[in-house]
């Protein structure tokens, strides 16, 4: 039996850059670094100062003063991203059969600044006084329980916990949920909001993030002196449908979804295997499961969190796949400009990928200074670059081993249909 194809139809997004899809991908053919000092909570005499925040976000532009008051950042950036999917695809969701359509969204953290705050009211005053809302607010199922709420979508509603291969796996569950018959339409992606005192005080005593007061030297993926990565945040959503139904309706059409790859190194809480064999295992799935060769992508939009230990373990991943042909690859973080978006984080990096290939040009690894020879392959110094495209990978590797790879294909209107 043939398998049904899948191709991504909306396109939404809040995040360091912009507070649309479009306006971060400008965002990002431009260069823009969104790294900055941290507003959020007081960072003075802390050693972490800087992270890639939204900027400008008002959750009222987009649900009620009530319906915000009642949910977590992490899910207000999400609903946003969502909204803006299925107003970029032009569904008719009156047409639709809403017991196909489906969501799933991950965040790796949830509600965490709503955690950090009942837990100090309840120690202040009685444990049994914290909010009634705390539990529904914080949990990190919510925000892709919000968004079947407000889409209507009755089909299957998830949420993977894959800490920052969350959003890649959203999107490649999504896509063989449609591919093997059981959906028409997903709503899947990622989101995160989890710049707090607690998180970067976690990260930073696990000497996980970035030190450096320099917002230009701070993400600074495949660079001989990256010294940790930069927290992000936001959400990035995509509407993906089977191919016919979108062709009935005349749809615009951003990319193909050719394949998934999902393994787990089972070696260490935070560290991947030196040798990235589990990564490369991820990308080899993708591109079988899309029944393809290494030579067909030109394109990676690389995991690259600026951590010695992830930058070098995912080169040796990718020489492995591509042996030769690695050389001649196009290898970027966007990292370097949004800083590291945990859950949501493979979910905007979809979405570029995507739009790489619709306009065919490769992002790059901006503020690269000093190469490193455990990371010697094309990182797209500095400049992006007009370079035609059909085949691209997005990574994401996560704490607890997980790695997640999507594959996508050029859509080209007249030989595919």
């Amino acid at each position: 039996m043939s398998k049904r194809r899948v191709v991504i139809t909306g396109l939404g997004a809040v995040t360091p850059l912009g507070l649309t899809a479009p306006d971060s991908w400008q965002a990002v053919r431009a260069g823009v670094c969104g790294v900055g000092p941290i507003t959020q909570y007081d960072a003075a005499g802390k050693k972490v100062t800087l992270a890639a925040e939204v900027k400008g976000f008002d959750p009222e532009q987009y649900v009620s003063r009530m319906e915000a008051k009642h949910m977590g950042r992490f899910t207000q950036l999400a609903l946003a991203a969502a909204k803006e999917a299925l107003a970029d695809s032009s569904v008719n969701l009156e047409r639709l059969d809403l017991d196909r359509c489906g969501v799933i969204v991950s965040s790796g953290i949830g509600g965490q600044a709503i955690t950090e705050s009942e837990c100090l009211k309840g120690a202040e005053r009685n444990w049994d006084r914290v909010s009634p809302y705390y539990i529904p607010t914080a949990i990190c199922n919510m925000a892709a329980g919000q968004i079947a709420i407000h889409a209507g979508f009755r089909g299957m509603c998830s949420c993977p916990v894959t800490a920052c291969a969350g959003g890649t796996n959203a999107v490649g569950d999504a896509f063989r949920y449609i591919r093997d018959g059981y959906a028409d339409c997903m709503l899947c992606g990622g989101t995160e909001s989890s710049i707090t005192v607690l998180s970067v005080g976690g990260f930073t005593s696990m000497k996980a993030l970035s030190q450096a007061t320099d917002p230009n030297r701070a993400s600074i993926p495949f660079d001989k002196e990256r010294s940790g990565f930069v927290m992000g945040e936001g959400a990035g959503i995509l509407l993906l449908e089977e191919l016919g139904h979108a062709l009935a309706r005349n749809a615009n059409i951003y990319a193909e979804l050719a394949g998934y790859g999902a393994t787990c190194d089972a070696y260490h809480m935070t560290a991947p295997r030196p040798d990235g064999s589990g990564g490369a295992k991820a990308m080899a799935m993708a591109l079988a499961d899309g029944g393809v060769g290494p030579e067909a992508v030109g394109y990676i939009n690389a995991h690259g969190t600026s951590t010695p230990l992830n930058d070098a373990g995912e080169t040796a991943a990718i020489k492995t796949v591509f042996g030769p042909h690695a050389k001649e690859l196009c290898v970027s973080s966007t990292k370097s400009m949004t800083g590291h978006m945990l859950g949501a984080a493979g979910a905007v990096e979809a979405i570029f990928t995507a739009l790489s290939l619709r306009d065919g040009f490769v992002p790059a690894t901006i503020n690269y200074q000093v190469p490193d020879e455990a990371c010697d392959l094309d990182v797209v110094p500095n400049q992006g670059r007009e370079l035609p495209l059909r085949y691209a990978l997005s990574n994401s590797l996560g704490f607890g081993g997980h790695n997640a790879s999507v594959l996508l294909k050029k859509w080209e209107a007249d030989h595919e249909a």
